[in-house]
């Protein structure tokens, strides 16, 4: 008998799907097994998994159209949603729904013989503690729970401590590690694109090809996490066959996204480059996407993973569907609606299939396919370290966009500067790069990296985006599930300050140099002050800070170039009052702004002149206007 496997990644938000569990679905498709992935609220999949189990059990064509009010009911329980089904209220099927809706109150929930969980960063951690302890009551009676992915790989003993199930760690990368008699090594196994489609969520970087040419990284650094999660260092791993694959199963994609820690460290790096232009990612190439329509179609006919293709139809469906004038529109949908194609969860392979010859002249008027533009990105990043000129000739022949180099540490800012003039010398121009802030570095040493940043945008006619990240110790059982961590060189007010900006600029620093010194400061002098700027001055400097407005007048004189009765100077009137200090009254006011807490019982001071200074930090907009700038 064929197992029932659920596979869930907890609902926070990210860029990438789940490689893992994406290869864990191909895994158990070819053991012949029924797969479905979820990701969202575990009560919704309930709801759902109920209203299917209903549908079963009643099969009639006349409520199938209303199966959002169905699904409503089973989660919700109010008439409301049911009164609008004709002959419904008092019928065996009102009986027949009540009994699911109650299931679902019980949390008597359909099971499942195997579930996974995927996990990411510790920063997720109760909403991954709560799902894994919620899909517990998915499980069947001797059923099996697996855990894996990066945080169940840094504290395992942890995620046991806190759901009771032991977590693998690590890769999947031996034979048996899921049946002991299968020899697939699942780790080395094609991704099953097929899974994206039966969730609501969209990952912003799902058109790619995801994968590894090389595995771990052969250096050690302190914040790093690679030699837990990637202990050995992997010189190639061959990908043709994995992009082969699905392109034959799920259509070409538009990137290529390399996971690689280090593929600069590899031996076999020429290789590896060569094989990426031979993948169609050389320098300029382009392709044409292939037909989503008739990659579903094929997939429904053949039996794979009929769920996902289903929903995929359905939504085809309605995108034609709204391109339609009234009258087209208006017969599709009643044609839909014979056929119980309004809904995925109600349509079926035939109808489908049935349906293609009505459909088919409408989709083939309405749908192009259009040439589109290769990219390749190695997303974690390049070792400046290893940066010569013959590999970055090399990765110029790929159409790389945007190349990253990490630049983790100021005192390595020659290298650094270095491997970026070797990438613009050979025409690589479109660049960026994390910066590492919180850990061993201090303000100003992330200050003069942005800046170098921006420099080199002004020198070589490049384009670098920054994006600062704060460093958080995922190990340490004291900030493991917290955000709270403050580097020897920070304090709360300062982190605060930094995110303060970065919200204003979407959590990256451009590469326009007035608009880098208009965020963070024309000089160190500048950013020192902005530091210790209370959060209300940063947030809206232009309406605090009269100087700031001078400067924004001269730039952007139709937006700030006439005065404003809202006009004020309280900025300047707070940098008076903090400068003004004697140095012991400023240390002792500096203690207590660097907590970055206001009210009247997080300090004790009695100094009028530095009361009088706090005053500004306990400001906050009421006007409407401006929350909304």
């Amino acid at each position: 008998m064929n197992r029932r496997v659920l596979l869930i990644e907890p609902d926070y938000k990210n860029k990438y799907p789940p490689m893992g569990l994406m290869k864990i679905a191909t895994y158990f498709r070819r053991c012949k097994d029924d797969v479905r992935f979820f990701k969202g609220d575990l009560r919704d999949l309930a709801a759902r998994l109920l209203c299917e189990e209903f549908l079963k059990e009643n099969d009639e064509h006349r409520i199938k159209r209303y199966y959002p009010n169905l699904l409503k009911y089973i989660r919700h329980g109010s008439i409301n949603d049911i009164e609008i089904i004709p002959d419904f209220i008092g019928s065996e099927l009102q009986t027949s729904i009540s009994s699911f809706h109650m299931r679902f109150l019980r949390k008597d929930y359909p099971k499942f013989d195997i579930i996974g969980v995927t996990t990411l960063f510790t920063f997720y951690w109760k909403k991954t503690i709560d799902t894994i302890n919620h899909a517990k009551l998915f499980l069947a009676e001797n059923g099996r729970f697996m855990i894996g992915g990066i945080a169940s790989s840094i504290l395992p003993d942890q995620i046991y401590a806190d759901t009771g199930i032991r977590p693998h760690r690590g890769l999947l990368d031996q034979p048996g590690n899921i049946d002991e008699e299968n020899t697939d090594i699942i780790d080395e196994l094609p991704l099953d694109y097929s899974i994206l489609y039966e969730v609501d969520y969209k990952y912003p970087a799902s058109d790619a090809y995801f994968g590894y040419m090389t595995r771990g990284c052969p250096r050690n650094c302190a914040f790093c996490a690679v030699k837990t999660l990637e202990p050995h260092y992997k010189d190639y791993i061959s990908i043709t066959e994995q992009i082969k694959y699905v392109n034959d199963h799920f259509g070409k994609r538009r990137d290529l996204l390399l996971m690689d820690n280090n593929v600069f460290a590899s031996k076999c790096y020429i290789k590896i480059i060569d094989e990426i232009k031979e993948c169609g990612f050389q320098k300029g190439s382009k392709y044409v996407p292939d037909d989503e329509y008739e990659i579903a179609l094929r997939n429904l006919k053949i039996g794979y993973n009929v769920r996902a293709y289903l929903r995929v139809i359905v939504d085809i469906y309605n995108k034609i569907s709204e391109k339609l004038n009234p009258e087209d529109a208006g017969e599709l949908y009643l044609k839909r609606e014979e056929l119980d194609l309004l809904y995925a969860e109600t349509a079926s392979v035939d109808s489908v299939l049935s349906f293609d010859g009505v459909f088919r002249p409408y989709y083939e008027a309405h749908h192009n396919l259009i040439s589109r533009i290769h990219h390749i990105d190695f997303n974690q990043g390049l070792d400046a370290r290893l940066a010569t000129d013959e590999k970055m000739v090399k990765l110029s022949e790929t159409c790389i966009k945007p190349l990253r180099i990490a630049f983790d540490h100021y005192e390595q800012r020659d290298i650094y500067c270095k491997a970026i003039r070797l990438a613009a010398s050979h025409g690589i121009t479109d660049m960026s790069n994390y910066l590492l802030y919180n850990f061993e570095d201090t303000p100003d040493d992330l200050y003069n990296r942005m800046k170098i940043n921006v420099d080199l945008c002004q020198e070589l006619g490049v384009r670098i985006y920054s994006f600062p990240m704060k460093y958080h110790p995922i190990r340490d059982p004291k900030f493991f599930n917290n955000r709270d961590f403050i580097g020897k060189h920070w304090n709360r007010k300062f982190i605060r300050t930094i995110q303060c900006v970065l919200n204003s600029t979407k959590g990256k620093v451009g590469t326009n140099k007035s608009f880098f010194e208009q965020a963070f400061g024309r000089n160190i002098e500048e950013f020192h002050k902005l530091l210790w700027m209370p959060e209300e001055f940063i947030f809206y400097r232009s309406k605090y800070d009269a100087e700031f407005r001078k400067r924004l007048a001269v730039m952007y004189p139709d937006k700030y170039g006439a005065s404003s009765e809202d006009d004020n100077d309280l900025a300047n009137k707070w940098w008076y009052a903090f400068c003004k200090l004697n140095p012991e009254k400023l240390e002792k006011a500096k203690a207590i702004i660097s907590n970055n807490q206001f009210d009247d019982n997080s300090y004790k001071c009695d100094d009028e002149e530095i009361l009088s200074l706090l005053e500004f930090y306990k400001i906050k907009s009421t006007s409407k206007q401006i929350m909304e700038e």
